[in-house]
């Protein structure tokens, strides 16, 4: 896709994620919003994955270890075509659905089940150490949350990332600058982010999250550097596209009302129309 259709895809999932949570009446709107371009570089431009055969051997494989923005990941993939899109939005957070909260591995391309912040990262490491040691081609991307990088199993991951010089694998922070109960840097910062993973031996970007061409070129380039694992810092907006929900902790997790979602819907179809 061109960077015209990528913004216009990343509005759809923006849109997929909004209604899944309205119809759910809960979920994690901030936080799935600002990573709505982050997700949409990758299933749309830079991952090598097949919808059809999602067990496609040497395929390119994206974890969310932020579990609770999964409506991001999940938006992403019904509109790439894992899944009919109407049953994610029609179906999250619904008894007896596998469309949960968070990942669930039961769902065709998603490639383990997350939630508990930090275990996202440290399979994300096990899997590209699996990799090489099978010889088996295929890059392992990562997404955490800033929050996420309060617990102290994420350092203990990038470590031994970093020792075993895994190549294979990308870590992408969402940095937004919120979590649930309010600033990082409130709550136990987590700053200086590029710093500490460089110091922990990791190639260290930092772009601006809502920058599609940005997003695409350097999540392309960690694919092509071999001696070290790739760590990209992206400043985002916590409910990144809808005014009312745009860097406002008390949008972590609640879904809008009936007002809310018609103000969010017009916002993000006038500004899918104003791409066209």
């Amino acid at each position: 896709m061109d960077i015209s259709t990528l913004k216009k895809t990343a509005v759809d999932v923006r849109i997929g994620i909004i209604e899944a949570i309205h119809n759910a009446g809960s979920g994690h709107p901030g936080g799935s919003l600002s990573a709505a371009d982050i997700v949409t570089a990758l299933y749309f431009d830079v991952m090598d994955i097949d919808p059809k055969n999602p067990e496609m051997k040497g395929r390119d494989k994206c974890i969310f270890s932020k579990g609770h923005a999964g409506p991001a990941q999940l938006s992403a993939m019904g509109l790439r075509g894992y899944f009919p899109m109407e049953d994610f939005t029609q179906t999250l957070r619904k008894l007896g659905s596998i469309f949960q909260g968070h990942p669930n591995i039961k769902i065709p391309g998603i490639e383990m089940s997350t939630g508990s912040l930090g275990q996202g990262f440290s399979v994300a490491v096990g899997m590209a150490l699996a990799n090489r040691m099978d010889d088996e081609r295929g890059q392992i991307f990562v997404v955490l949350g800033d929050g996420e990088l309060q617990e102290g199993i994420v350092w203990e991951a990038a470590m031994s990332a970093a020792h075993y010089k895994l190549d294979n694998l990308t870590a992408i922070v969402d940095h937004n600058g919120l979590q649930i109960d309010g600033r990082n840097d409130d709550v136990m910062t987590v700053n200086p982010i590029a710093e500490k993973f460089r110091s922990f031996g990791w190639h260290t970007d930092v772009i601006d999250g809502h920058d599609m061409g940005a997003l695409c070129r350097a999540s392309a380039k960690a694919k092509e550097l071999h001696d070290g694992p790739v760590c990209l810092v992206c400043e985002t907006v916590k409910g990144k596209g809808v005014s009312f929900m745009e860097d406002q902790a008390g949008w972590h997790g609640k879904a809008p009302d009936d007002k809310q979602y018609a103000q969010a819907m017009e916002e993000l179809k006038a500004a899918k129309a104003a791409l066209e």
